[in-house]
């Protein structure tokens, strides 16, 4: 399997120009996946620099790569201070994170990412979690189940989707993708079908991976773990995250407005770099998951 068949990297020499690469610099890929974007910064790095990555994925490890100068870290990215510490590194040039689920997680069937595929409700990114869309499905209540689809999926149905998946597994289990899509077939039409299989995909698959708490947890420590000028460069897939990534990058918060002073300033530990950037036409014609793909750039001030 080559890394291109892996993942087909988005936005590669923007996400990477976005780092300002420096020859001996310590840098930080922390969504490894096939190995794509690390390739790049390692091929702008000097003998003396180092690269750190992370992905949970144990498919991922195949793609390591054999250099003195790399190292893959096989563990989430919440955990992205607590791991660097441990190697010695308090403080890095640069971080990189391609949001989202891999080519190849879309791809392999039986992972259960993919609306094109029957395979087992499956969606951990981490295969090792006991949590799977299985669980989910089968095991929340309908208010939590509501909920799921309601903040993660955007879907104004979900009061009646998680009613309609509570009441048929009084009497079914629902094990497969195509068992799930029957039970919501009137909530699918023709013309709609995949975008609203796609969100309900999503709702589920952030469930289970927690993306949203992982992804909050991550950009906290970020500031933490930066030099002063080192760059963030992120690319996100969907709103919620992208939403998550913009206003970190101008409040250093989530939720409402940082402490003014007396003058109605505020200190943030970021400032954004230029301004969004999404891909060409060429390249969403190539890689057809380039399309929804934002990229934001930030410095430590």
């Amino acid at each position: 399997m080559t890394d291109m068949e892996y993942h087909n990297p988005v936005l590669l020499k923007e996400t990477v120009d976005g780092l300002e690469i420096k020859e001996n610099g310590v840098y930080v890929d922390v969504t490894f996946g096939g190995g794509g974007h690390s390739k790049e910064i390692m091929n702008r790095l000097g003998e003396n620099g180092k690269l750190f990555a992370f992905d949970q994925d144990q498919d991922a490890l195949k793609n390591t790569i054999d250099d003195p100068r790399f190292t893959l870290i096989h563990e989430n990215f919440r955990y992205v201070k607590r791991f660097l510490r441990f190697h010695g590194i308090k403080e890095v040039d640069g971080v990189l994170a391609d949001f989202g689920v891999s080519s190849h997680q879309f791809d392999v069937a039986e992972r259960g990412f993919s609306t094109r595929f029957e395979a087992d409700l499956d969606m951990r990114m981490n295969q090792q979690n006991e949590l799977s869309a299985f669980h989910v499905v089968n095991e929340y209540e309908e208010d939590r189940l509501k909920q799921v689809f309601l903040q993660y999926g955007e879907l104004r149905a979900a009061p009646a989707m998680a009613r309609l998946i509570v009441e048929h597994r009084r009497t079914e289990e629902i094990k497969t993708s195509e068992q799930l899509k029957a039970v919501l077939k009137k909530f699918l039409p023709p013309r709609h079908e995949n975008k609203v299989l796609a969100q309900i995909y999503q709702a589920i698959r952030i469930e289970v991976n927690q993306e949203i708490e992982v992804l909050k947890e991550f950009l906290q420590q970020t500031p933490e773990i930066l030099k002063v000028g080192g760059r963030l460069s992120f690319i996100s897939y969907h709103s919620l995250e992208d939403r998550l990534v913009k206003r970190f990058i101008r409040n250093g918060m989530f939720e409402g407005e940082p402490e003014r002073d007396m003058f109605g300033n505020f200190e943030v530990p970021l400032k954004k770099v230029n301004g969004l950037i999404v891909p060409t036409k060429e390249e969403i014609n190539v890689n057809s998951r380039a399309r929804s793909a934002k990229l934001r750039v930030a410095e430590k001030l």
